[in-house]
């Protein structure tokens, strides 16, 4: 069954080490952080280090966080704090570690029909995508990232379900395939910075807003409970948590760069 899961939807373009097929975890992860291709750059420093393979599951932290539930995954890597602390309170595994953030930044078209761009209040940019009726696109997936553009959308006292199907429409997806949807219709939506950096298919999309204190984006790291789960891997997933959230995670976290930029702040030692 779990076998079956992983090959059905370990992402494409990460490979599992020869040395690392038989001693290796599942992490159930972001889409953000396997389309901005950290993955890509930190887990094969890990299995150098420790002889043990991460087979990723990449989704919205929603559906992730389910996966832990049912005991499909060793460890969990998302940036939902409340779902977070939630699946800890339930008994589901923990506790909760920092890893690390970056930030959540509003997309727009060039030629921004709402007039948002330079704002720093990003509440009050959504009150005005609303009012002008823009296209938003919206992951809808209940990722990290959905759940915090609904947050945002609470903050400005509006309800966007009443423009389902009009202007705000809701893919369904991760964040790359809705980046490309708001390219194609000339919509605004909510990315992490990360994947925005690493996209490629911006056409006219540009950075509209960003710098809100409440645009704050922060992952943290959680092993599932062997306790209930008696099939998880938990002494190698403790290995890969310690190895994330020491020295050397931490350092192979901030060298990652994308034309020049970080894309990721290591903050393991961190309260946020």
């Amino acid at each position: 069954m779990r076998r079956s899961l992983l090959l059905g939807l370990l992402p494409a373009g990460l490979a599992w080490p020869a040395a690392a097929q038989d001693r290796f975890i599942t992490l159930a992860s972001t889409t953000s952080t396997e389309q901005s291709g950290l993955f890509g750059h930190i887990l094969p420093a890990f299995t150098r280090a420790s002889g043990i393979g991460v087979r990723v599951v990449a989704l919205g932290t929603g559906q992730a966080l389910d996966v832990g539930r049912r005991g499909d995954a060793d460890a969990l890597l998302v940036h939902d704090k409340a779902a977070e602390e939630r699946f800890v309170a339930e008994g589901y595994g923990g506790p909760r570690r920092q890893v690390m953030y970056n930030d959540f930044v509003l997309i727009g078209p060039a030629s921004d029909p709402a007039g948002i761009a330079g704002t720093r209040d990003v509440a009050e940019a959504l009150r005005r995508v609303s009012a002008r009726r823009a296209p938003f696109v919206s992951r809808g997936d209940r990722s990290g990232t959905h759940a915090a553009e609904l947050r945002l959308w609470q903050e400005a006292g509006i309800d966007p379900v009443r423009g389902r199907g009009q202007w705000y429409r809701e893919v369904g997806q991760g964040m790359g395939p809705a980046l490309n949807t708001a390219a194609a219709q000339e919509a605004y939506l909510l990315s992490d910075r990360g994947t925005w950096l690493a996209f490629r298919n911006r056409q006219a999309l540009k950075l509209l807003v960003e710098g809100d204190a409440r645009l704050l984006n922060q992952y943290g790291i959680l092993a599932v409970s062997a306790q209930r789960h008696p099939g998880v891997k938990a002494r190698e997933a403790q290995t890969f948590i310690d190895w994330i959230t020491a020295a050397a995670g931490q350092a192979a976290i901030a060298g990652y760069r994308v034309n020049g930029e970080q894309l990721f702040f290591p903050n393991a030692g961190s309260s946020k």
